[in-house]
């Protein structure tokens, strides 16, 4: 995958096990043209967003219920077949990608909501299910569901990576907001965890154990949810400051004083250059917080004036509000075009994305620190942050055919992650491990925390046939 040599542990070698033409005959005669060996079809699922290059899987089954899913891990078992579960393909970190070969499971057409539960504040979805698609379908109730990771992502693969996204600050991530899951083991058995209860001490949590586990220890088909009643009052604002260092230091402040802000963004100059020039906009092209007030139209007022009052004190300027529905969304809709309008910033480029967390008291020890080697490397990048919980982004814009391109930022990424581990943080806050980040792990966590994953992971798929090779190695 053309790794550079002294960054090699960051991307394992791909090890391709053969699928037998057996299996495949299987899987045409249990679903027919729904098993597709096209090579279209299996390039289009054999990649992601990332900017690993690795070969497609041997067949794709477009699953349409439980029992499909069932059935075709029950035969890949019996083949010792690799199986990698895909949603929608907007993972960042190689999720899907076959580095050991096998069948990719689509559960796109698993789209229906199956019940609505207003009184309870709940929901139950089939996996490919959009967040968009689900707020479509349940405006009507007066509820809403808050998870917002930018890319209309799948509720199956948001819950396999443990998403959170723009309202984290205020809702929580995918581990706070999924109540329940069914789940197709590795050997083909259906099993359902949690309940539809705000809580429970029944025995272990085993929605949190696949909350997360990126398909490595089943395949999501059923999820619950928790909804949320839609606020009274929505407000929005965007306000320019004369470097990053101020727009952190505003949103260290207002979180310290415990301001119930439902989201804020942090956007650097190079990617509101980005978006002017993507999204036909005219932001001021200086360091720049987006922000999201929720509550009743006194609470939302106040929440606004006591941050723009500390905004000010650090240099804040160009205060534009947005209360309606269409402002709002032309906002959001340029900071979610964000990635976009810097991929189209330099043709024919992939971007290596990073997702760091760090406790929100050094939060700008982490990020200025990382700006200044990221704007030293000469590597074109862009930087966007969920900050108010101490989560960002840095994206570098590389050129695919240049190796040393991707040796810098590497050398970058590496730099990042082990000083937001330093810092008390965490080498991915949303995005997952992947392949990507497997070194890292390992840095996080411990040799003795990883051994133990590894534990379970054998325990609960013996033949390691569950989207082998993804968050750490077996061997």
């Amino acid at each position: 995958m053309n790794a550079p040599a002294a960054l090699a542990h960051l991307v394992p070698e791909v090890q391709q096990r053969e699928v037998p033409a057996a299996l495949i005959a299987a899987l045409k005669a249990r679903f027919g043209e729904r098993c597709s060996t096209a090579l279209a079809v299996r390039e289009q699922h054999g990649r992601d967003e990332s900017s690993f290059q690795v070969p497609p899987p041997a067949a794709v089954v477009f699953a349409e219920s439980t029992q499909d899913v069932a059935d075709a891990v029950r035969l890949a078992s019996e083949h010792d077949t690799p199986v990698i579960p895909f949603g929608v393909g907007s993972s960042l970190e190689g999720h899907l990608l076959a580095v050991q070969g096998g069948i990719s499971i689509d559960v796109q057409r698993m789209n229906k909501v199956l019940a609505v539960n207003p009184e309870d504040l709940t929901v139950t979805v089939q996996p490919g299910v959009t967040r968009k698609q689900l707020n479509d379908e349940i405006k009507s109730t007066g509820l809403f569901f808050p998870i917002d990771p930018g890319a209309d992502a799948s509720l199956g693969g948001m819950s396999a990576t443990r998403a959170s996204g723009t309202n984290a600050v205020r809702y929580g991530t995918m581990r706070e907001n999924v109540l329940a899951l069914e789940v197709v083991t590795a050997s083909g058995e259906v099993i359902r965890t949690g309940t539809r209860a705000k809580k429970s001490s029944a025995g272990y949590d085993l929605t949190r154990l696949f909350v997360g586990s990126e398909g490595t220890l089943g395949v999501i088909t059923e999820v619950t949810l928790r909804l949320y009643p839609i606020p009274e009052a929505i407000s929005a604002a965007i306000c320019s400051f004369p470097s990053i260092e101020a727009a952190v230091r505003t949103t260290i402040q207002m979180i310290q004083l415990g301001v119930p802000i439902a989201r804020v963004e942090l956007i650097d100059v190079n990617s509101v250059r980005m978006v002017n020039a993507h999204s036909k906009l005219g932001l001021r092209e200086e360091p720049m917080l987006l922000m999201e007030f929720h509550g009743s139209p006194a609470g939302v007022k106040e929440q606004a004036e006591v941050v723009q009052e500390i905004a000010s004190e650090h240099g804040g300027k160009a205060f534009e509000w947005a209360a309606t529905p269409e402002e709002r969304t032309r906002l959001w809709t340029a900071r979610h075009n964000a990635y976009f309008a810097a991929v189209q910033s330099r043709p024919g480029c992939r971007a290596i994305s990073t997702d760091t967390c760090v406790p929100i008291s050094r939060l700008a020890d982490c990020l200025l620190d990382s700006v200044a080697e990221a704007d030293a490397s000469g590597i074109p990048y862009f930087l966007v942050g969920h900050v108010g919980d101490g989560n960002f982004h840095f994206g570098y814009l590389l050129d695919p055919d240049d190796p040393k391109e991707r040796q810098v930022a590497e050398e970058l990424n590496d730099k990042l992650v082990h000083r937001a581990l330093s810092l008390g943080g965490t080498c991915t806050g949303e995005h997952g491990v992947g392949l990507h980040k497997m070194g890292f792990l390992v840095d996080e966590a411990g040799a003795g925390a990883v051994d133990m994953m590894r534990t379970i992971k054998r325990a609960l798929d013996p033949k390691n046939i569950m989207n082998p090779g993804k968050i750490f190695s077996l061997g």
